[in-house]
This record gives C-alpha cells, structure tokens and sequence, in this order.
C-alpha cells in the first residue's frame, strides 16, 4: 500500500487529479472509490493496473500513473504490460519507457535500422537511445557503440577553451558521459573507451568512416546543417543501427537550416527508416517541462500565424482571437444590448 500511494499519498493525489469527480478514501489496506459511476469505474481499472505493476516490482511515479491513465482512455492495451518492458537493470534500477510514446519509440528501435525520435526536452529521446545502445552491447548484437553530437553552442560564446583537443570538445560530449556511467559500471567506462569499444566523438570525425557492427547515436541533431546530417547518415555499414534524437524547437544554429528538419521531408518515404515524434504527453521530467512546452509550442504557432498574416496582408489573427474571447467572457445580454426606442437609450 505504501508502494501505491507514494511518499505522502502523492500518487492518490494524482489519480484523484486524473479523476475529479471521484473521492479516494484509503483505510488500512482498503481503498475506497465514490463518485461519478462511470470514473469510478475507470479509477478502480488504474488502482488495479498500479497494483499489478507494484507486484511486479515497478517503481511507481506521477509519470507513471498519468500515463497508465492515459494509456486505459485510449484502449492502448494493459499498462503493465505496455510499461513493464525493461532495456536494461544498472545498479538495481530498471530503465524503460514510462509513456506510450516512449514505449513506441523504443519498440521501432528494434524494428528499423535507422530511427529518429523526435520531440522536446525531457521526452527521453537519448536516454532511451543509449539504453537501446548499451542493450545491444550486452547481448553481443554489436561490437561497439559510437555516440557523437555537433559541438555547437548553445546561444553562448566559450571562447577558446584550454587544454587539448579532447578537453576543448569533452563539454559538448559530457551528457553522454554522463549517461554512460549511469548505464554502465563506472569502473568499466574508462576501460572500454580506451579499448574503442565505446567511442564517443563529436560529428565532425564521422566524415570518410563506414561504421559496421555499430550501434550509433546521434545526439542535438537539431543543430546539424542538411549537409552535416548527409554526410551521417551515409556513414551507415553493415550491421549497424542509427538512432538520430533532436528537439526542432531549440536549434542553435547560427545561420541556415536545421538538417533534422530537413530530413523529415527528404526520408518520410523510405522503408527502414521511422519517425518517432514524442510530445509533452511523454516528458518524463517535473510535470512543470510538459507545460512549459505546451506554452512555447503555443507562443510558437501564433508568431507563425502573425507572420503568414503580415505577408499576405491579413489581419493578426491573434488579435482578433483574443477580441472574441474578450467579447465571449462579457454577460451575452451585455455583448450584444441595443439601446430601444423610447427607452432614453437604457
């Protein structure tokens, strides 16, 4: 019970948010549902579904029971099967996808050669990537893993940094760094660095390889240019696999086109490639991420809606959105009154 409910009832309290109009009682072992007939059905199908997932040993989060309750509204299937697949146990903690869309994301991993999950920040996109990589490295499916991303800076000017080459670059490569050494054990990292069983490297010493046996991850993909993304993407050997994860919404680009978004368009049609987009719905973060996107995909959409209007000589629709809300919120008979004759004007 203490598993279910969570460090002070913080799980019932989500249940009870995903289900207003149900009141949970809980006395001892017991749990209490009252309400609304039809969500209190729904309600005791996702305190079953929790219960069998604790059973089974699952980690139980607000992640979790949103996404269970999301998963049971769509008939997407059971959640504890959908939630229970395991990629990898490191340390006594189990990685796996938490949402539908990370669990679709990792399953078209296993079915194409070349994925590229697509979505905002805290959507699980490279670590779940990485976890697939080190998955693949322990059952012996690949030789090595090579994990790279563009060293381009984030709105920021480091300058010259010191040191030497490696030193300059380690600052774009440290979240896969870091990431590693939570998958792996620490003490087996360096070694297989060393060893070049594990490379990690910044894009530009892909050019002229052929990567064979290798389970290759692109990350920040966003900030590739076409030509950039091409030239990875031709990479490709024998019995490798490529996962490309990026965010098209935080391109720190300088000048030109992102390649992530340009591949979208060139490879939408091609066998063995898919596209996995994830969205809020699957940030895995503090529930304050998945809002925060959700504004600035909004903020996004109007200043594109401004702009196609000032182009073409329309009126801001933005504007025009925000007048009729304003006139909707005012009383109706107060919107639309008319003086009458004979009334003096009242």
């Amino acid at each position: 019970m203490v598993r279910l409910l969570g460090p002070h009832d913080r799980l019932l309290s989500t249940v009870e948010k995903q289900y207003p109009l149900v009141d949970v009682h809980v006395r001892g072992n017991q749990i209490t549902l009252e309400g609304d007939p039809a969500q209190v059905a729904a309600a005791r199908r996702l305190v079953d579904e929790l219960l069998v997932m604790v059973r089974g040993g699952h980690d139980l989060g607000e992640v979790e029971v949103t996404s269970s309750a999301r998963i049971l509204e769509q008939g997407a299937g059971s959640p504890a099967e959908v939630l229970s697949q395991a990629i990898l146990t490191s340390r006594g903690k189990s990685i796996r996808p938490k949402t539908l869309g990370q669990k679709a994301y990792v399953d078209a991993i296993d079915d194409h050669t070349i994925v590229f999950g697509i979505g905002p920040a805290g959507t699980g996109k490279t670590y779940l990537a990485m976890a697939k990589a080190v998955q693949a490295l322990t059952r012996k499916e690949v030789d090595r893993i090579i994990l790279t991303r563009p060293a381009v800076e984030a709105g920021e000017r480091l300058g010259f940094l010191p040191g030497t080459l490696t030193d300059k670059i380690d600052p774009y490569l440290r979240p896969l760094y870091d990431a590693l050494n939570e998958m792996m054990d620490p003490e087996l990292v360096p070694k297989l660095l060393a060893s070049g069983v594990v490379e990690v490297a910044p894009l530009a010493y892909m050019r002229g390889r052929t990567l064979n046996n290798a389970f290759i991850v692109l990350d920040e993909a966003q900030n590739t240019s076409p030509e950039q993304m091409k030239m990875f993407l031709t990479r490709l050997g024998f019995g490798s696999k490529i996962v490309v994860t990026g965010d098209i919404t935080q391109i720190d680009l300088p000048t030109g086109a992102s390649g992530l978004q340009l591949v979208t368009r060139v490879l939408d049609d091609i066998d063995d490639i898919h596209f996995a987009r994830l969205t809020s719905d699957d940030v895995v973060r503090h529930s304050l991420v998945g809002r925060i996107v959700d504004a600035y995909t909004k903020y996004d959409a109007e200043k594109q809606a401004r702009q196609y209007a000032r182009e073409n000589g329309l009126p801001d629709p933005v504007e025009g959105a925000n007048r009729e809300e304003r006139r909707r919120g005012l009383p109706r008979d107060r919107a639309t009154r008319r003086p009458r004759p004979g009334a003096g004007g009242r």
